[in-house]
């Protein structure tokens, strides 16, 4: 039974992970100048240093590539 349960585990994340590079490959390419507006111009090298992390956080970036979201939301926290 764990055997299954560990099994269905690691299909799981690796769907995710491959949904997730398929996402990562075309935002790292066009999206990201949306998104946030300091990448504007940046190179390969960018490019390259963030693709992990946007294939790990897909659907927060899937979700402000759709809705359009340019600025990062602002902290409101005693820190600010």
């Amino acid at each position: 039974m764990f055997e299954n349960f560990a099994k269905t585990l690691i299909y799981i994340l690796a769907a995710y992970a491959g949904l997730g590079f398929v996402f990562a490959a075309p935002f790292v390419w066009f999206g990201v100048q949306q998104v946030d507006n300091e990448a504007q111009g940046s190179g390969i090298g960018f490019r390259l240093l963030i693709l992990p992390g946007v294939t790990a956080f897909w659907p927060m970036f899937l979700y402000r590539w759709a809705r359009g979201i340019s600025m990062p939301p602002v902290e409101r926290n005693p820190h600010r």
